[in-house]
């Protein structure tokens, strides 16, 4: 709470094509301390415009809209140099996969209450947090589309998931490991587990550089979950929390090449030597002996 307090405040963009809804939002997130600034656009071009002096930190977005919906929008502003968050706002639920897929920090259902925006507000500040550390690392870019490019698997991704008829958001740094069902995905989690229209090869590979490794031909897990490693009637055994999975043979080398290549400490770096000069002898020229 501390550190939030102490964060300077967002600076949102609120788009919506219906007045009530968008002075709604807007009136919302204006009562929320966390937010400094609040604007609107009633319209996907209209928010383009607004966004092209940049400072924006997030884009409350609604996704039925005429001509540039919402989702088409967040495609837009993901090609942004430095893109701003996105939280989708709708009536609608079946659009959570594809919020899954433009990695939205947030999917609120209409109508919106007042305590379920605040936990979205939280969401969105704990993401700047967590990205600021590798953008200072990065040489300042402007607003504005930038060419597309590698997505960064140091951000912990947002996983849009439904448990009652109600979608939530499931941040992947949760996940211990993931089981196939079909062509579905089962995620699991330290206390629950969620199903995800997405096939285990999908995430697979896109998981693969945040520390997923495949260990049976229906199981991934998170290595960096991974608590014990023990041999068990010649069959490698893992243990994350309360759970054991087995490994099958097929999948046992590679893994334990991966994580002994994780485990295994960096060198540290060799100080430099600077070889010494080596003395130049300057020739002297020959001089007369004898009578002049």
């Amino acid at each position: 709470m501390g550190q939030q307090a102490s964060a300077p405040a967002l600076t949102a963009l609120v788009v919506d094509d219906e007045a009530p809804a968008l002075s709604e939002l807007a009136y919302l997130l204006d009562q929320d301390p966390r937010v400094g600034t609040v604007r609107t656009a009633g319209s996907g071009p209209d928010a383009l415009r607004a966004l092209e002096d940049g400072g924006t930190d997030v884009v409350f977005c609604d996704i039925k809209m005429p001509g540039l919906d919402g989702l088409d929008l967040a495609r837009v502003l993901a090609r942004f140099a430095e893109p701003p968050q996105v939280v989708f706002v709708t009536a609608y639920e079946q659009h959570a996969v594809d919020a899954f897929d433009l990695h939205a920090t947030d999917y609120l259902l209409k109508p919106v209450r007042a305590q379920r925006l605040s936990e979205a507000v939280r969401r969105v500040l704990d993401a700047r947090a967590a990205a600021r550390p590798a953008a200072s690392s990065q040489p300042p870019a402007g607003p504005g589309p930038a060419a597309a490019g590698p997505i960064d698997e140091d951000r912990d991704e947002t996983i849009a998931v439904e448990l009652g008829g109600v979608t939530r958001f499931v941040h992947r740094s949760e996940v211990l490991w993931v089981e196939a069902q079909g062509d579905y995905a089962r995620l699991h989690t330290r206390d629950e587990s969620h199903l995800l229209r997405v096939p285990l090869s999908t995430l697979e590979e896109r998981w693969g550089p945040a520390g997923f490794a495949r260990i049976h031909r229906s199981t991934l897990v998170a290595l960096p979950h991974v608590d014990q490693v023990r041999a068990d009637a010649g069959r490698c055994v893992l243990r994350l929390g309360d759970v054991e999975l087995v490994v099958s043979r097929r999948h046992t080398r590679a893994l334990r090449d991966r994580l002994i290549r994780s485990a295994r400490p960096q060198p540290p770096p060799q100080p430099t030597t600077q070889s010494q000069p080596t003395p130049q002898t300057t020739a002297q020229p020959a001089h007369a002996t004898g009578p002049t």
